[in-house]
């Protein structure tokens, strides 16, 4: 064995080891370049760990179907998004009971604790959350949402006007952390919070959504999902002051399933899967719209094709349009047609395409044109299509596709290009430029309207909302697998603000790295202000540069949490630095929980509301800043 045949070989063991652990990765672009120092060390724990019973149980009991994805069973790394209660619940009483019933209690605990790499100990336990008492536990009804969703508006500008914000270029040097809370049983926390009767909900990484008195922290209620949440929180509007209103909090999972419940207890009003692929995921937050909820579905299908013993690939991207009072379908719109046999794998297993064109960001409503806008991912497999890496209108109330921009064609890439453990790879040379920003509807200050588009490869586009056509792009950012652009922009006063990572970089290219904030005008696409990122971590494992999570325009200022763990408030104007604060550290918390903040990246933005500013801090994922923490300034 070579010596790169061998560090490739580590890399793959590295590789499954961690995702058996539920432990952060490195940055596949950075893992197939990985030197052996790179390379994270098996440590003793890691390997007591499969030895332990719980991957004794694995092994003997569920690996021969679930690695393989027999019967289109879940692969490890969807089952170990999912909390150790509900992957006991599904041996115990759910669909896998007929193979729970031949295991102990002790060994159905065991292999739940092995494959979500957490112990059991509900993230809901009262014990942990201080919950509220007295007037704050109660909603009111006087103080329905302002903010629209996770693009704060239905234009997903992710602009918040400084009557709500609160915060102006004097008042924001004089922040101080006012309180913070802990998630229990958690190492991330990348969901959006919304605001609405006095209070901060948000989902978290240990499968909770927490309703939190806005002005203690408190715990008003609890509810437990079936695996993390990392989609941000919607909640239905009311007329202020009925007290007869009865409110839905929208949310989505990492196993697929998209929730309503009820704002004033936190009870389930009801709960359906978007897509019945086991690799189906809710990434994007849906985003509600005259009583229909828009879910965008993704996948994690493109890691499944790594298995030799997995026929690759046959996820297909849509949007779903419900009810949201019921969950009633209304329509489904696909991103990529049915896929059909296109040859045989080494292991004489069919290979299928076409596949993937995931959508993995919270949909734009355009009311005026009748219009739903979303960006689209990659193919998993042969052919490639011409909706990945594209631009897509759809009509609001029967789903048809009005119009589509495909930005970059042949697109087509899965982990296996990185792992080698299968042929399954589709195209080696490909670049995983998905888009993962929500497309933003803004004005230009000429008056015009453009819809605007940040992708991974760190291009920005601004096209004609009325036929997709392309008036402008830009190149901010190198780009790379983990964005240029990846979880977000925000417009407002005429201006684009684009944050990029550039992390893990690879290829030739003449385009530097340029890690930072930027500022471009809508009408044009012009550069206005930069201000360029340098990490202020060094040394700290999961160091990066960049801003790797969406970023919130508020009344003159632009709020921005970094992946290096500090979160940073810029002149809207200038790009001039006002505040900043170190999240990546530790806290105490009105819970008595220990907290720790982290990397601020995802779909999520720092938010400011009535002179606060709200922050989420932790990304244990893709090898940033672990953290457990909400914010409060």
């Amino acid at each position: 064995m070579t010596g790169q045949a061998a560090l490739r070989a580590g890399i793959v063991f590295v590789v499954s080891l961690m995702l058996a652990l539920g432990a952060p990765l490195l940055p596949p672009a950075r893992l197939a370049a990985a030197t052996p120092s790179e390379v994270p060390p098996l440590t003793r724990q890691d390997a007591a760990a499969l030895r332990g019973p719980g991957g004794q149980v694995y092994r003997e009991t569920c690996a021969a179907c679930h690695d393989a994805g027999v019967n289109r069973a879940p692969q490890l790394m969807t089952l170990q998004d999912m909390t150790p209660e509900a992957v006991n619940r599904a041996l115990t009483s759910g669909a896998m009971r007929p193979q729970g019933e031949a295991l102990s209690a002790e060994q159905r605990i065991a292999v739940a604790e092995f494959i979500t790499g957490r112990k059991m100990g509900s993230s809901a336990d009262r014990s942990v959350l201080n919950m509220c008492t007295g007037a704050a536990a109660h909603f009111d009804p006087g103080a329905p949402p302002e903010l629209a969703g996770w693009g704060l508006s239905a234009a997903s500008t992710h602009a918040i006007p400084a009557r709500l914000s609160g915060l102006t270029l004097r008042s924001a040097p004089r922040l101080r952390l006012k309180w913070a809370f802990a998630f229990p049983n958690s190492q991330r926390a990348r969901s959006q919070p919304a605001l609405a009767g006095g209070a901060i909900i948000v989902g978290n990484h240990n499968g909770a959504v927490y309703a939190l008195d806005q002005a203690s922290g408190c715990v008003r209620w609890a509810f437990e999902a079936e695996a993390e949440v990392r989609t941000g929180i919607v909640v239905s509007p009311w007329r202020k002051g009925d007290r007869a209103a009865r409110p839905l909090v929208h949310f989505g999972d990492t196993s697929g399933n998209v929730y309503a419940v009820n704002l004033a207890d936190g009870t389930l009003a009801w709960k359906l899967r978007a897509n019945s692929h086991p690799a189906a995921i809710i990434t994007g937050t849906p985003t509600l719209h005259a009583g229909t909820l828009y879910v965008p579905v993704s996948s994690l299908e493109e890691a499944f094709a790594t298995s030799p013993n997995y026929a690759c690939c046959n996820f297909r991207g849509s949007v779903v349009a419900l009810d949201a009072a019921s969950g009633a379908e209304k329509w489904r719109t696909y991103m990529v047609d049915p896929p059909v046999e296109q040859g045989k794998s080494q292991s004489g297993l069919p290979k299928l395409g076409p596949s993937g064109v995931a959508v993995w960001n919270s949909p734009t409503i355009d009311a005026a044109r009748g219009q739903l806008y979303v960006a689209t991912g990659d193919n998993y497999s042969l052919p490639a299509t011409g909706l990945s890496d594209a631009v897509v209108a759809l009509d609001l109330v029967t789903g048809r596709m009005k119009w589509q921009h495909q930005v970059l064609g042949g697109d087509a890439w899965n982990v296996a290009c990185m792992s080698k453990t299968s042929d399954s790879c589709p195209d080696e040379d490909a670049p995983d430029f998905d888009f993962g920003a929500s497309p933003v509807l803004a004005k230009g200050k000429n008056g015009r309207e453009l819809l605007l588009a940040g992708q991974k490869s760190g291009w920005t586009y601004g096209f004609d909302p009325a036929n997709g056509a392309l008036v402008w792009k830009q190149r901010v950012g190198r780009g790379s697998p983990m964005g240029g652009v990846h979880f977000g922009m925000a417009a407002d006063a005429g201006r684009l603000f684009v944050p990029i990572s550039d992390a893990a970089a690879i290829g030739p290219d003449t385009f530097a790295p340029r890690p930072g904030l930027y500022a471009l005008d809508v009408a044009t696409g012009k550069p206005l202000w930069e201000a360029p990122d340098r990490p202020a971590c060094a040394g700290q494992r999961g160091c990066m540069t960049g801003y790797g999570g969406a970023v919130t325009v508020a009344g003159g200022l632009v709020l921005i949490g970094s992946d290096d763990g500090h979160v940073r408030i810029f002149n809207a104007a200038s790009g001039a630095l006002v505040w900043q604060d170190q999240t990546g550290r530790a806290f105490d918390t009105v819970n008595k929980v220990p907290g720790k903040g982290g990397s601020i990246a995802g779909g999520v933005a720092p938010l400011a509301y009535k002179g606060n500013l709200i922050v989420p801090s932790g990304y244990g994922f893709a090898s940033k800043i672990a953290g457990n923490v909400l914010l409060v300034y």
